[in-house]
């Protein structure tokens, strides 16, 4: 596989776990009844609308195509989701802690791809801002979860 198309591919995986996440996010948005964790989950979606956006365009530098759609393993978490805050008497504090479970799994991916040495520095840059901003959320949301 070329050089181009290995970036590339590592770049759509994370494209799809943001897809994934701004999915979840919106699906948490709607769950919760608490106005300000509404807001939380609504910033957070559109965060990840903002770095799949980022990363399309990081994979079209390399002259590859950006997958479209969501991983079958976050349709199963969504619908798994759904289910935990279904049978759940504080459907807010389920929400919170699959949205801890979340970004524990991205920072850990994020981390993965980083430590590939062939990642161009300009790329580098890219993951670790979102992957910053992932951190700076999963803190956000231990503190939420706290104060359910």
């Amino acid at each position: 596989m070329s050089y181009s198309k290995e970036i590339s591919k590592k770049l759509n995986e994370l494209l799809e776990k943001n897809y994934d996440a701004e999915k979840g996010y919106k699906l948490a948005a709607e769950k919760v009844k608490r106005e300000d964790l509404k807001v939380f989950f609504a910033e957070r979606a559109q965060e990840r609308y903002d770095f799949g956006h980022e990363l399309k365009s990081e994979i079209r530098n390399f002259g590859e195509n950006p997958e479209k759609g969501s991983s079958l393993a976050a349709d199963a978490h969504r619908s798994w989701m759904n289910l935990k805050t279904s049978l759940s008497g504080d459907k807010d504090e389920a929400v919170l802690e699959e949205a801890i479970r979340g970004e524990k799994a991205a920072v850990e991916e994020y981390e993965n791809v980083l430590k590939e040495s062939e990642i161009p520095a300009s790329t580098a840059n890219i993951l670790m801002k979102q992957k910053n901003g992932i951190v700076a959320s999963l803190n956000e949301v231990k503190t939420l979860e706290k104060q359910a």
